[in-house]
């Protein structure tokens, strides 16, 4: 039995080297675990953020969210959940997540999965925002420290 062992391996000049499509290049994660508290109807960031740098502009980005201790404590009002790539909105997670028409507290999570075409292979931004449905009812992430996690993965194009 032979055993072969390299260092790396380099194209030779003039070639690139270059893996099938589909085959996974790279992956980046990144965790976010502090509460963090909205009573507006405007988007807010909720801490949840990744980058990476494709290596071809043919690549495709597969995100993975799973956002945690969502939580809401007001009657009749919803939080709303969105995936940014630097400054464009790109997924909506959700619109409606957690309504209930009276003051109990609602405490979830919400997982998801989105495949991006960016055409780049310049350094991009992955982050969620979120915001309440209506104005002065509060909404949260995180809630009691629940850590939320977005993992980034290079898809060959």
């Amino acid at each position: 039995m032979s055993t072969l062992e390299v260092k790396s391996i380099a194209a030779p000049t003039g070639y690139t080297l270059g893996m099938p499509a589909g085959h996974i290049l790279q992956t980046v994660q990144g965790t976010y675990g502090t509460r963090v508290v909205s009573s507006s109807d405007t988007l807010a960031d909720t801490g949840l953020t990744a980058s990476i740098t494709p290596s071809s502009t043919s690549s495709k980005i597969l995100v993975t969210i799973s956002q945690m201790g969502m939580d809401k404590r007001t009657n009749n009002a919803y939080m709303r959940i969105v995936t940014f790539r630097d400054s464009t909105q790109i997924h909506v997670a959700t619109n409606q997540h957690m309504y209930t028409a009276n003051t109990d507290g609602a405490t979830s999570s919400c997982t998801w999965s989105y495949l991006d075409s960016p055409s780049s292979t310049s350094a991009l931004t992955y982050k969620t925002q979120f915001s309440s449905t209506v104005n002065n009812a509060q909404v949260s992430v995180q809630w009691s420290q629940a850590e939320s996690t977005i993992i980034l993965q290079e898809v060959a194009g």
